[in-house]
């Protein structure tokens, strides 16, 4: 938690207090642990369902700059829908224009490199890899992009983006 810096005036009489939480509440808010959050999974067409698996996120919000680490890891009984895969951000992103890139890692039947994109005014973040091991241009992550997802398999993503409020 972040606090507006306080705008201090002539003749005021400065307190512990007042200092206390102009200064360390300030600074205990950049060095406090991070958040948990549970990023919600879903896809375009049909949405993947998690059973048996798991989904964790923490984030770190400073100002408006929010900093995100992500993990799924399937389960036996996870399904995986169809067509692209997002998860939910903590706090939804600026109207400004651009995109946030960040990096996704997949752990499976074999180790792949990608990255996660946040578009300007978005509740989700997206996740891309290269499609196979013979190219490197990125495709949405799906249930079979980069490889046919299976127990076990672990997504990983960290992002940083501009928060709206």
């Amino acid at each position: 938690m972040t606090f507006a810096p306080r705008t201090w005036v002539v003749g005021e009489v400065v307190t512990a207090a007042l200092l206390n939480q102009e200064i360390r509440d300030q600074i205990s808010s950049m060095l406090a642990a991070w958040t948990s959050y549970t990023p919600a999974w879903t896809a375009a067409t049909t949405n993947p369902v998690l059973n048996n698996g798991s989904i964790a996120g923490l984030y770190m919000k400073l100002g408006r700059t929010v900093q995100v680490h992500a993990e799924m890891t399937a389960g036996s009984t996870t399904t995986y829908g169809s067509g692209q895969w997002s998860m939910s951000l903590p706090a939804a992103s600026t109207t400004s224009p651009g995109i946030r890139i960040g990096t996704a890692q997949a752990s499976g039947s074999i180790r792949a490199a990608g990255h996660t994109t946040v578009n300007n005014n978005a509740t989700t973040f997206g996740i891309w890899f290269p499609a196979t091991t013979a190219v490197s241009n990125l495709s949405a992550c799906t249930a079979t992009v980069p490889f046919t997802w299976a127990n076990t398999n672990i997504l990983r993503c960290t992002l940083t983006y501009e928060a709206a409020a």
